[in-house]
């Protein structure tokens, strides 16, 4: 009965200690929305279409992120097309920084939505609440507010405890 008692008592202490980590680590924080009038920026960018164990994901990204390099202040921005349901599902995505003008061997996507959602989020990547979580608010929000939505989200990476995600309205 003693080894209960004592085992009862670690684990509600182990309980209450990983809720506190939790809630240190933002996992209680709201995502915040807000309707923005204002066209989302332009980004500059490549498309890869195929699977998420392709190195040709990797370079993309890594092509992104030095062009980032060269622009200080930009953020890198993703949009997926098709997103994979599994590591050998094929996946369509864009990979961005906002910069209006594009380079020789990137290109550039403008948008023609004068309004979005903005969906912020804040806290460690460890708790931050999962892609389809952010789209049910974001839908919940243009729902209530009857507007209505393009159909893609925009991901943009402001920091490592914060994430953006715009959802163009018609």
């Amino acid at each position: 009965m003693k080894k209960i008692k004592i085992t009862a008592l670690f684990l509600a202490i182990l309980g209450v200690a990983g809720y506190f980590l939790f809630d240190y680590l933002g996992g209680n924080r709201p995502v915040e929305l807000s309707l923005v009038t204002k066209t989302p920026d332009t980004l500059t960018g490549k498309t890869f279409r195929g699977t998420p164990l392709d190195k040709g994901l990797e370079a993309v990204f890594q092509t992104i992120q030095g062009t980032q390099k060269l622009h200080p202040g930009t953020s890198l921005h993703t949009i997926y097309y098709v997103e994979p349901a599994g590591k050998l599902d094929t996946m369509e995505v864009f990979a961005g920084i906002n910069l209006p003008f594009g380079t020789q061997d990137l290109e550039v996507k403008k948008f023609s939505e004068t309004r979005y959602i903005l969906a912020k989020v804040t806290g460690s990547k460890w708790v931050m609440p999962g892609p389809e979580t952010i789209k049910e608010k974001i839908q919940e929000f243009a729902e209530a507010n009857k507007l209505t939505l393009s159909g893609y989200y925009i991901d943009k990476i402001v920091s490592e405890t914060e994430v953006q995600v715009l959802a163009p309205v018609r």
